[in-house]
């Protein structure tokens, strides 16, 4: 465990989930106290962008958003979706453009229309020069397909929540993109393939990640009552990381910071 005062950021936190309605400002204050600091707020549809900037907006330096629509929302899309996030984006707090991308797990809305609101994310994303923050699942060929089509304009890319193979892995890497790990890594049945991968990331491409309220890391020695992960259990997940790795928690916590900073240009 490293000390209190060695700063790591949240880079994908649902702080907008109904889940956090009753206290949401106790749970910022509660991962500031442990040196948990900005968090950025991830946008997965128009109403929830304008809610996490909003919120954002009132904690400058501490807070910043996203502004995107989740593959799963696309389907609520119009001609009006690009001009609003433009709008958004435009705001100093709002760092990046997503979640965005493929989810043919779920399927919640229909495929074609899932790439159809993906590619306008990436050229919004391209044409303001802002990092796309993005979701893939089971969609791993169309993903790769629309993003290597488009990589030489694409400021910059982070694979939020990477559960992937090896395969997958060099193939994000080999196109310079970031990778985002969460809790999953905890988890001794669907994490373990993680435990390995994580060490084949290199610390200028690593992001660490609660997703929080989903995801709660298994091997919590004190789980939360109500199965809520929230952004303090980000050091569980940063301890985790840097055993795999080999590395010291201190080491990790100073260089995925440094990443995170430099990529959201905080």
């Amino acid at each position: 465990m490293i000390l209190l005062d060695t700063q790591i950021i949240d880079i994908g936190v649902n702080l907008m989930h109904r889940s956090f309605q009753q206290d949401r400002d106790e749970v910022v204050a509660r991962a500031e106290k442990q040196g948990i600091y900005p968090l950025i707020l991830t946008g997965t549809s128009l109403r929830n962008s304008m809610d996490a900037s909003r919120y954002a907006s009132r904690s400058k330096g501490k807070l910043y958003s996203t502004a995107g629509i989740h593959p799963h929302d696309a389907k609520s899309c119009d001609e009006s979706t690009i001009k609003k996030l433009r709008e958004l984006a435009s705001l100093p707090h709002v760092v990046a453009i997503g979640e965005c991308g493929l989810d043919y797990n779920r399927d919640f809305s229909p495929r074609d229309i899932q790439r159809k609101w993906f590619l306008e994310q990436i050229s919004l994303a391209t044409e303001l020069q802002l990092p796309l923050f993005l979701h893939e699942r089971d969609a791993h060929f169309d993903f790769v397909s629309i993003l290597k089509e488009h990589r030489q304009n694409i400021n910059r890319a982070v694979v939020h929540c990477f559960t992937g193979t090896s395969k997958e892995l060099e193939t994000y890497l080999e196109m310079d993109f970031h990778i985002g790990i969460t809790g999953w890594i905890c988890d001794e049945r669907r994490g373990k393939h993680l435990r390995e991968l994580v060490k084949k990331i290199p610390l200028n491409r690593l992001m660490i990640e609660t997703d929080a309220p989903f995801l709660t890391p298994r091997d919590l020695k004190e789980k939360p009552v109500d199965g809520r992960n929230e952004p303090m259990y980000l050091r569980h997940i940063l301890d985790a990381v840097a055993g795999c790795m080999g590395m010291s928690s201190e080491e990790v916590a100073v260089a995925t910071t440094k990443t995170a900073k430099e990529f959201f240009n905080v």
